[in-house]
């Protein structure tokens, strides 16, 4: 049984705590992890949810109630984790481009570190030599990804060791001693080929040769899951089928077990997540029919900074005529949300869904134009769980220093 939340409750919910508002849908999510535990079921392997997708502490606890560990990109991540009641051994520190007292802090805390960056890593050696384990973050010159700014393991990418750097990396190793027990990548998102994560598990294999004490192999993620009518999905029961055969081949020939990781976000999150917007003005033009809504990229940014579709319907006109209409929001600039949609007959005041919105939306918001974020709520059990209060004006001036 797939898990949806009807068009009536959607409404209902709009209507008890107002629009703009985030809604999540706990089942979906439970859904989401199962299949994947399903899939991989004959594999010794790990899931780190990747919260940079949906950080808010009761998605996080009800995450970690499924059984699954956290995949952080900053310190402050990392601490939310804490908070959700993962424990240290449950979570995975991948940092970027951060001060090296950043990643002192969490090895403090007790993570799991993993490094992308020569520099931290003669740094971290140099510091503690094998007295603390770390992973290595590398990249695999593969160019995979819905969009290019969602692609991570190219050949320009800021992300991970260049592979052709093994060398370099080895005589780190040798000489601070560091003790290297994991290997990760990351390609991008959205990635519908399983092809990607098999051709990068050939180039990790051929990395893990170098380190003796290998514990895992980190492969990130990028599952695909659909946005529109004939969307394809991340085949993952191929995949998991594919990866079980690679990893007990690579045991045969290296005597080695090795555990596989991955790092779902979007794959648990996206389509758990509604965003309901009120209908302000419909605006008629010489060539184009706009419904203004109440909301703009300061609440949902991936369709103007990815060019991401999300499908978008009217809850508040289900049986009406389907009309042509770009959705646009009130911000000052062009935040167009969608070109030329066929939708039930927008009036002034209609409530609209945009679906898939569990990830990357609340996350990317932003106080633009001095507007409020709006409020987060959680559905589960059958039950409305205001999760995060709207913003009121207050919010504002909170860290401002008034002359």
């Amino acid at each position: 049984m797939s898990h949806s939340l009807s068009k009536k409750e959607l409404v209902s919910i709009a209507n008890e705590f107002g629009t703009p508002v985030y809604i999540y849908h706990a089942e979906k999510i439970t859904e989401q992890y199962k299949k994947l535990c399903h899939a991989f079921r004959k594999s010794d392997v790990r899931f780190f949810y990747a919260c940079k997708a949906l950080s808010n502490i009761n998605v996080l606890k009800h995450i970690k109630s499924l059984g699954a560990s956290l995949d952080c990109v900053s310190i402050y991540e990392v601490k939310l984790g804490l908070m959700a009641g993962f424990t240290i051994e449950d979570i995975l520190y991948t940092p970027n481009c951060v001060d090296f007292e950043e990643i002192l802090e969490a090895k403090e805390l007790g993570v799991t570190i993993n490094i992308d960056n020569i520099s931290i890593l003669e740094q971290f050696g140099n510091k503690f030599g094998n007295t603390y384990p770390v992973c290595v973050r590398l990249n695999p010159h593969i160019m995979a990804g819905g969009n290019f700014k969602i692609s991570t393991g190219h050949i320009d990418s800021k992300f991970g060791i260049s592979i052709h750097q093994i060398r370099h990396i080895e005589r780190i190793v040798k000489l601070t001693k560091l003790n290297v027990i994991g290997i990760h990548m990351h390609t991008g998102s959205e990635i519908k080929d399983i092809n990607v994560f098999l051709q990068g598990l050939e180039v990790m294999f051929e990395m893990a040769r170098h380190f003796p004490d290998l514990k895992f192999v980190d492969l990130g993620s990028g599952f695909k899951v659909p946005y529109q009518e004939g969307d394809v999905e991340t085949d993952v029961d191929l995949l998991a089928e594919k990866v079980e055969e690679a990893f007990t081949t690579f045991e045969k020939e290296t005597n080695k077990k090795i555990q596989v990781w991955f790092e779902p976000g979007k794959y648990l999150v996206s389509q758990a997540g509604y965003f309901v917007v009120k209908a302000n003005v419909i605006k008629q033009t010489p060539a184009t029919v706009f419904a203004g809504v109440n909301s703009g990229f300061n609440h949902l940014i991936r369709p103007m900074f990815y060019e991401a579709y999300h499908h978008i319907e009217n809850i508040s006109n289900t049986r009406g005529t389907e009309r042509i209409y770009t959705v646009v929001g009130n911000i000052c600039e062009t935040d167009t949300f969608a070109w030329d949609r066929k939708i039930n007959e927008i009036k002034e005041g209609d409530f609209l869904v945009f679906y898939n919105a569990g990830a990357y939306g609340f996350e990317m918001s932003s106080n633009f134009n001095s507007r409020l974020k709006p409020a987060e709520v959680f559905v589960k059990d059958g039950k409305h769980l205001l999760i995060r209060k709207r913003e009121v004006f207050e919010d504002l001036l909170k860290n401002q220093v008034l002359d």
